[in-house]
């Protein structure tokens, strides 16, 4: 797999897996923890989860400036470990939620999510741009040996990223596991189960009592039975208990996040003198012509142009994309028929469909290639929002089809209803399946055309850039609840479709000038 590839790809790989594992454990509970510790509802979950996540991307940039600036890009790598560590420690201590202390604790717990959003800034976007310079490097290596050498090298760039991005995923393919795992163990130890729906319930029944709705008490009381508990006229001391217990184990599955950290800081140390240190070059610009310093400057702004031209469509994307981690979490949750495994589980469809896929697709591009018929990065990019578009087209006609009404409407139901109306588990294989295709057609490719264009001494800055525009997606998350709450789910499957196939449609408009751009 990494043969013919720059050596220092493994260990960059590595230390990104092991990073990406440990924020995966905390990114898989994330929201359902949001909601079930402080009793939050879906849709101010899923906006301290959006700006938590577009915070992430966004301190990309930023991290990017600071390693540009200190043309120091292994210490801020190094720096954004540690500080994430440090966060992912504030969010295991278990401290149970009261109104007394509501303010100061979801502050405390904003402030930890902060930590690892920075660290994340300092660590992710400028990993990538030590990637792009090691094949800035194996291009200029094999340009001193002809043109046929430097051709074979730039097919390497679009490929050395898929790898890369492989190993992303192994650590999120294993991760949603981890904090079910352990919270299930904890509850086990207090001879409870898990059940996803409890956790709304006793912060209604704490706040409400005897006040709560005769369905949702009968719900509330058959649930306590289902996982253990005992029913009693006042449930208030059970609905506390079992609260305090679920999230005491979430609590310290983030202490897995802790190790993952540990683990990666310790594997990018072990390779470190492999990685190169991009840094600001300094050209000899009183040797140019002025008309040469005109087109150069020209060039650059055509690369620039091409870039946020690029960018404006990966908003896009991962503002549909990352629907995993909020309405198809939920969809998951609500309409699909997964009693027996918690809905955080699912999100390992999607990185065992990369893991699985991208050989796949590496092969089949490579075949193109050796024909003469490969598509550009730009055409890849075109041609996975199209895909994206079908897997949300899919989820339209499924939810069509079922006559589906809003998460909200669904969850009033009786439990005899819903049941009855729920998909089997095929629906979210189908949907992951496409998406991830889609994924690989987009962010690996869309890193590869980042470090393509990017002015050598704006290698940090650009990588930050990409991820600005990924934060800028997941900025928009919320909205993704707030119509999957509030009407039927099928127009907000509608609204993603739409997005994607216009982004589609605007991204082939583009192709050939930024064909002509990345020459």
């Amino acid at each position: 797999m990494f043969k013919n590839h720059p050596k220092g790809l493994l260990g960059a790989a590595l230390s990104n897996m092991g990073e990406r594992f440990g924020y995966y454990i905390m990114n898989a509970v994330l929201l359902l923890f949001l909601i079930s510790k402080f009793g939050l509802s879906e849709e101010t979950g899923s906006m301290i989860y959006s700006f938590f996540y577009a915070g992430i991307y966004v301190l990309s940039l930023v991290g990017g400036l600071i390693a540009d600036r200190l043309r120091n890009y292994k210490g801020a790598i190094q720096t954004g470990l540690i500080i994430m560590a440090t966060g992912y420690v504030a969010l295991s201590i278990p401290i149970l939620a009261t109104s007394q202390n509501h303010v100061w604790l979801l502050t405390f717990t904003c402030f930890a999510l902060f930590l690892i959003a920075f660290g994340n800034g300092l660590f992710k976007g400028n990993l990538q741009a030590i990637v792009g310079q090691m094949y800035d490097n194996l291009e200029h290596e094999a340009a001193q040996k002809g043109e046929e050498e430097l051709k074979k090298a730039k097919a390497k760039r679009d490929p050395g990223f898929q790898i890369f991005y492989v190993f992303i995923n192994i650590g999120g393919l294993i991760a949603p596991f981890v904090a079910p795992l352990l919270r299930s163990w904890w509850l086990g130890t207090k001879n409870l189960l898990y059940d996803a729906k409890l956790p709304e319930l006793c912060h209604q029944y704490i706040k409400e009592g005897a006040n709560m709705a005769s369905d949702q008490l009968s719900n509330l009381q058959d649930l306590v039975v289902k996982v253990g508990g005992t029913v009693t006229p006042d449930l208030t001391d059970f609905s506390t208990s079992y609260l305090d217990v679920f999230n005491t184990g979430v609590h310290y599955s983030f202490i897995a996040s802790v190790a993952a950290m540990v683990i990666s800081l310790a594997i990018f140390l072990r390779y470190k003198r492999m990685f190169p240190n991009p840094v600001k070059t300094k050209k000899e610009v009183q040797n140019y012509t002025q008309e040469e310093k005109i087109q150069m400057a020209k060039e650059i702004r055509q690369r620039i142009y091409a870039l946020f031209a690029v960018l404006g469509i990966a908003v896009f994307f991962w503002f549909s994309f990352h629907q995993n981690g909020t309405s198809l979490s939920l969809f998951a949750r609500d309409f699909v028929v997964t009693s027996k495994i918690p809905p955080e589980v699912w999100q390992a469809i999607n990185p065992f469909f990369v893991i699985a896929l991208t050989p796949i697709i590496i092969w089949f591009l490579s075949y193109l290639r050796r024909r003469g018929k490969e598509p550009s990065t730009p055409q890849k990019i075109a041609i996975g929002m199209g895909i994206a578009a079908l897997a949300f087209a899919f989820m339209l006609v499924i939810s069509r089809m079922n006559g589906y009404p809003s998460g909200t409407e669904f969850r009033e139901m009786s439990d005899t209803v819903s049941e009855g109306m729920k998909e089997g588990v095929w629906v979210l294989f189908v949907l992951y399946f496409f998406l991830t295709v889609a994924e690989l057609f987009i962010s690996p490719l869309g890193l590869s055309f980042v470090s393509k264009v990017a002015p050598k001494n704006l290698l940090g800055l650009c990588q930050g850039l990409w991820l600005a525009a990924t934060a800028v997606g997941n900025g928009l998350l919320w909205i993704g609840p707030f119509m999957y709450n509030n009407y039927p789910i099928w127009k907000c499957w509608a609204v993603f479709t739409g997005l994607c196939a216009l982004s589609m449609i605007v991204m082939l408009g583009m192709v050939k000038w930024l064909e002509r751009v990345t020459k």
